[in-house]
């Protein structure tokens, strides 16, 4: 379905405005802690489904990002001094919130050394001191591919670890930073397996932007190579005036159809909607499961009945 800049969105695309107890609980909490989540900095449309059920993206280490990619909402510019108290109130937030699953994102911050790495690390750290439940899933920058910094992450013990391609190879350059590239993102999803082959990946891919059927077939097999386990697959939506606009919004239809052929390529889960998001919770509950069986698996194998 193609259109103008000024075509109205279609129906499937409409949300209902935020609202609830549990919706204003969470932005209470993140209010009065000093957080930032990606649900409000991206504009993100499944803010009142997911706040409502009492969820959220957590985006650590500021809300100024040091790129400037052509589809993201978050502000560019000069980031803010790390704050070091950070992972103590995220971990403060989350046993409030008692969520079994939890996302941890962030800005790029290029400005660092490490990209930020022993910052993530340490609020990962501090997730499993207070909340030692909580299944943690990183949503991490590339780090420019330095592979060090991917192991402070992987190290600090999440179960789950995304990157993001964003897009097809096409038409990554057109929309991303000039520091990120689709051949770099997809080398720190193999960097992660190779570190510890346990850790679930995950990545995500926009639709909308003006990609061909057969670029994202190619995207999907691409991240299969690299030993991605999960694929989430939205809608891009134009976040304002100054970013690109959309050149066509993709149909339910259209997205099932992504997901039963992207599926054969033997992913363990694959979701697509107009609605998905990489932190989107439609995924969460079958990538629970899996963490729970395998953690379930290895106990049973350290532990096996005695006679």
């Amino acid at each position: 379905m193609m259109i103008s800049r000024l075509e109205k969105k279609p129906e499937w695309l409409r949300i209902r405005l935020p609202s609830g107890e549990n919706y204003v609980k969470v932005r209470q909490t993140i209010t009065s802690l000093g957080l930032h989540t990606v649900c409000e900095e991206a504009r993100c449309p499944n803010i009142g489904e997911c706040w409502g059920g009492g969820t959220a993206t957590i985006m650590i280490m500021g809300d100024i990002c040091t790129r400037g990619c052509r589809f993201c909402s978050v502000d560019g510019g000069r980031p803010l001094y790390l704050d070091p108290d950070e992972p103590e109130r995220v971990a403060k937030a989350l046993k409030k919130w008692a969520l079994r699953y939890v996302v941890i994102t962030s800005v790029c911050r290029d400005d660092l050394q490490d990209g930020g790495a022993n910052h993530i690390a340490k609020t990962i750290k501090a997730v499993k001191v207070q909340c030692p439940e909580t299944i943690i899933e990183p949503l991490i920058p590339d780090f420019h591919g330095n592979r060090h910094a991917i192991e402070k992450v992987a190290y600090a013990g999440p179960e789950v670890i995304s990157h993001n391609i964003e897009t097809v190879a096409r038409l990554s350059p057109l929309i991303r930073d000039p520091r990120a590239s689709y051949e770099q993102s997809l080398r720190v999803l193999e960097i992660i397996k190779e570190i510890d082959y346990k850790i679930y990946t995950k990545s995500s891919i926009m639709l909308g932007l003006g990609e061909m059927e057969e670029e994202v077939m190619l995207a999907a097999k691409d991240l299969r190579s690299a030993g991605v386990d999960i694929v989430s697959i939205g809608q891009y939506l134009q976040p304002t005036s100054r970013h690109l606009p959309v050149k066509e919004y993709i149909t339910p239809e259209k997205f099932d159809s992504y997901r039963k052929s992207i599926e054969k390529m033997g992913f363990a889960y694959v979701v697509a909607g107009p609605f998905v998001r990489s932190s989107y919770k439609a995924g969460e509950l079958f990538i629970k499961n899996m963490v729970y069986r395998r953690q379930q698996s290895s106990s049973s194998r350290s532990n096996p009945k005695q006679d």
